[in-house]
């Protein structure tokens, strides 16, 4: 088999099937799901002004010291996915199922037993928790009057035809290295982007007004736009989750404060594939288009919280979620063919891995505010409010005017938004009985990017004594629309992503 290379890319990495696409998965490092154990699931993760339970101290950190016993557990998630997509006037649907672990943890409670003492009590906490699933596969095929071929000819044109055409001993892998390794900035394209109309222009996407100039910066495509079939299907796996420290203190049993000192990761790819089959009077009859892309990440974000027991009924919440910081690094890799009668099969490649340099993310920071009636002994509510603007997402560094392009997208194209959850929680005996609802505005300035998330959740749970089983299940519903490519296309995939969850906890007393 042959071996690839490696490729030091020197601009910053910009998706090559859309600059959308790259906001979205910005966005996606930003956001949360509500994932845990099975009673935080049941409830919706309304949890601020509760505590007491491990998945609590992702909300307020000062929930830890709501515990009375050393508690340990673990959760095991069983995930449904399915989008439903509609392009071009046709619909599809993907489902994806995956079983998942999304919480682990253990906290351990110190008494003290004097009762003049302000310190009441000192909890230590260790959790992995599971920040967001960033499964997202979905399928579009449908008829329109537009070309991919668009796309490849509007990337070529002004650029010189000297950089598509190899040297004597020259490969296409040697050339698309080159492209990828060496400054171009005067060209006003990335180096990812030179290197797909590279592409293009070896398949017959595109030829050159003057074959003979190597100085020619126009070029024409061999694609028509009459009545051309499409097919397009994305395949994203992976997840980021995170790891908490946590320790909170209990002031004479009335205010709990507590910090979380967090390890993120971030495990991502990314598989977009995309057929076309033009109608009679193009020079082609097929073309293919695959890009990979392989993401990893590790960043770092600290959480403050209180808790006040107003009194035995009321309990009010606050806490602060700082920004992430990531440093990330991607890969990827592209192939593209075509076929027709007059230029036979032609396929471009290249053996190679494009490795780009290492860039920041600063995701945004979140305040969140709760409030819980618990009426003893057997039935509390609770809710919680959120506030985050997703406008504050940065890449840097800086000084890089692809960040400071994506930078100024991220800014107009995201907004603040709200999120309201609340819970509730009835016990029979040894049963306990929860439901819950969350509403997460859209983050998007336009709505018809993305509208207000919507979901409900509902469970049980037996307590056995020192051993508690729960179960949780959770569902939410969000419509999307996606652009294919920057240029070329403008149908868009209109998506409807439903996700459902079911949450089996198994909680001990230590």
């Amino acid at each position: 088999m042959k071996k690839k290379y490696i490729s030091i890319i020197t601009a910053a990495f910009i998706s090559t099937i859309g600059a959308a696409q790259s906001i979205n998965e910005a966005l996606n490092f930003g956001q949360s799901d509500v994932l845990g154990t099975a009673r935080f699931t049941a409830m919706s993760g309304a949890f601020g002004a509760l505590g007491g339970d491990l998945s609590a101290l992702q909300v307020n950190p000062a929930g830890s010291s709501i515990f009375l016993h050393n508690t340990a557990g673990f959760t095991f998630g069983y995930q449904h996915l399915k989008n439903n997509s509609s392009f071009a006037g046709e619909n599809g649907a993907a489902k994806e199922n995956e079983f998942h672990i999304p919480q682990a943890g253990a906290v351990y409670v110190f008494e003290n037993y004097n009762p003049q003492a302000t310190v009441n009590k000192f909890s230590f906490g260790l959790t992995y928790d599971q920040q967001k699933n960033l499964e997202q596969n979905f399928l579009a095929r449908g008829t329109s009057n537009e070309t991919i071929g668009s796309y490849f000819t509007n990337l070529a044109n002004g650029i010189p035809l000297d950089l598509f055409t190899t040297r004597p001993g020259e490969s296409l892998d040697d050339l698309y290295r080159f492209l990828g390794e060496t400054n171009f900035n005067n060209l006003g394209v990335t180096n990812s982007e030179l290197q797909t109309a590279y592409l293009g222009y070896e398949t017959y996407l595109f030829d050159p007004a003057d074959p003979n100039d190597l100085e020619n910066t126009q070029y024409s495509s061999n694609t028509t736009t009459n009545n051309t079939y499409h097919s397009y299907s994305q395949q994203g796996t992976g997840f980021n989750g995170k790891f908490s420290l946590n320790g909170s203190l209990a002031l004479q049993n009335r205010f709990y404060l507590g910090l979380n000192l967090n390890a993120h990761f971030i495990n991502y790819e990314r598989i977009t594939s995309y057929f076309e089959r033009p109608d009679t009077g193009s020079r082609l009859s097929s073309i293919y288009f695959e890009n990979n892309l392989s993401t990893v990440g590790s960043g770092f974000s600290f959480q403050l919280g209180g808790i006040a027991k107003v009194n035995e009924v009321l309990r009010l919440g606050l806490s602060y979620d700082s920004p992430t910081w990531y440093t990330i690094s991607d890969e990827t890799t592209q192939y593209l063919s075509t076929s027709s009668q007059e230029f036979g099969n032609a396929t471009a490649n290249p053996f190679i891995v494009n490795v780009f340099p290492n860039y920041k993310l600063r995701t945004p920071g979140q305040i969140k505010a709760s409030a819980a009636l618990i009426f003893a002994p057997s039935t509390l509510v609770s809710l919680d409010y959120g506030y985050k603007n997703y406008g504050n997402i940065k890449l840097r560094p800086r000084e890089n005017q692809n960040f400071e392009i994506q930078n100024k997208n991220l800014s107009d194209g995201l907004t603040a938004a709200s999120s309201i959850k609340m819970g509730v929680e009835h016990r029979i005996k040894n049963w306990s009985l929860r439901a819950g609802a969350r509403f997460e505005q859209s983050p998007f300035e336009n709505k018809d990017l993305q509208d207000d998330l919507y979901g409900f959740s509902a469970g049980l749970g037996y307590n056995f004594g020192r051993i508690k089983i729960d179960f949780a299940y959770s569902y939410y519903q969000v419509n999307m629309q996606q652009d294919l490519l920057k240029t070329g296309l403008s149908n868009t995939v209109q998506l409807e992503r439903n996700d459902s969850n079911y949450i089996m906890s198994f909680i001990f007393d230590m």
